[in-house]
């Protein structure tokens, strides 16, 4: 946030505007079973991973996941994450994997042991 301010001041004190640059991450939840869908929509949902309904997953934007995002728009929600989302998100459903046993990741020292640091 600080350094968002800063970018701003820069900008207004040069003459000129401040745009942040465009989201690198989308986070799409799937929202709707698969009463009458169409065949096509069923195969972008499973390469988007969204197999089952309030499935979420991170996705890179680029033109290829925009247009995929189109053709299944009525059956998911997606939107941009900030790190306060994703922080919640992550403690609140996030699983790690440590000697086989899928252990909850309630705090930073369960990567740690699992990563080796």
């Amino acid at each position: 946030d600080k350094e968002l301010v800063q970018l701003k001041r820069e900008a207004r004190m040069k003459g000129g505007f401040y745009v942040s640059p465009e989201a690198k991450l989308l986070f799409v939840v799937r929202i709707r079973g698969i009463n009458a869908m169409h065949p096509k929509t069923k195969k972008i949902l499973q390469l988007l991973r969204l197999r089952q309904i309030f499935n979420g997953v991170f996705l890179k934007v680029n033109k290829a996941t925009i247009n995929m995002l189109r053709r299944v728009e009525p059956y998911v929600a997606y939107g941009y994450p900030n790190l306060k989302s994703v922080r919640e998100l992550i403690y609140k459903r996030g699983y790690g994997k440590l000697n086989k046993q899928r252990i909850p990741l309630a705090n930073n020292k369960v990567i740690e042991e699992g990563l080796g640091k």
